[in-house]
C-alpha cells in the first residue's frame, strides 16, 4: 500500500502535486505533516490523518474540517520530527511505500533531516520537492531499477545510501554507472539522460537519485 506524507517547506506547484497524487499515487493513504496540511490542501487533496506539534500550520481553523481522531497532535518537546511521526503512523497502517512530497527550500537542517530518513532500515521511497524528483532505488528489493523518461540531456545525480556495499548499472546516461567506485562520500554528480529515457539498476546496496521535477500533462 501507498502512502503520500505532506510536509512542511517547499512543494512544487499545486497543480503538479494534485496531478502527481492523481496520476501516480491514486488511492493513496495521505498524512500531512503539521504545516504540509496546507500544501495538501492547496492542491484540493484532503488528507486522511494530520499529525505534528501544529506550530507551524498557517491557520490552525483548518484543523476543524477534520474529525478529531484524524488529527493526532503531539507536545511541541518531542524526540521525533513531524515528518517522521508521519512516516511511523502510515507504515503502522500498512503502507510498504512512502513517498514526501514538500522539504525544499527554508532550513538546510530540516532538509538533512528528510534526507537521513533515506538512510534508514525502513526508508521513504519518493521525495518530492519545488526543486526535484527524488528516487530511492535498492538492491534488496523488487524496486531495484529506476526506468524514467526525462527531456533529452536532462540532469541526472546519483548517490549512495545505506552502509554499502556498492554497485550500479544504468542506460541511457551520458556516463555509465557500472564500474565506479562507490563508497561513502562518493556520488555521480550531473549525468545526463541522453535521449531522456534510462534506467538505473542497483546491484548492491542503497541509491538516491536525483531527477527534475516530472512533466505531468
Amino acid at each position: 500500500m501507498l502512502g503520500i506524507i505532506f510536509t512542511g517547506g517547499e512543494t512544487p506547484q499545486a497543480e503538479v502535486t494534485r496531478r502527481l497524487v492523481e496520476q501516480e499515487a491514486k488511492g493513496a493513504l495521505l498524512a500531512a505533516a503539521d504545516s504540509g496540511l496546507s500544501a495538501a490542501e492547496n492542491a484540493g487533496l484532503k488528507p486522511d490523518w494530520i499529525i505534528g506539534d501544529m506550530d507551524s500550520l498557517d491557520d490552525p481553523a483548518r484543523l476543524s474540517a477534520y474529525p478529531p481522531e484524524r488529527v493526532i497532535r503531539h507536545a511541541a518537546d518531542k524526540d521525533y520530527t513531524d515528518t517522521e511521526l508521519a512516516f511511523s503512523h502510515l507504515s503502522e497502517k500498512g503502507c510498504d511505500e512512502i513517498w514526501i512530497i514538500g522539504g525544499g527550500g527554508g532550513r538546510i537542517d530540516h532538509l538533512f533531516a528528510i534526507r537521513s530518513l533515506f538512510e534508514r532500515e525502513v526508508f521513504p521511497r519518493r521525495w518530492v520537492t519545488d526543486a526535484a524528483d527524488i528516487r530511492c532505488i535498492d538492491a534488496e528489493t523488487a524496486q531495484n531499477t529506476l526506468s524514467a523518461s526525462l527531456e533529452k540531456g536532462a540532469p541526472v545525480s546519483v548517490f549512495p545510501l545505506g552502509n554499502g556495499p556498492w554497485e550500479a548499472d544504468s542506460g541511457g546516461l551520458k556516463w555509465r554507472l557500472a564500474g565506479l567506485p562507490w563508497e561513502r562520500g562518493f556520488f555521480g554528480l550531473s549525468n545526463a539522460a541522453l535521449e531522456g529515457d534510462f534506467f538505473i539498476r542497483a546491484k548492491a546496496g542503497r541509491f538516491m537519485a536525483v531527477l527534475p521535477l516530472p512533466v505531468l500533462v
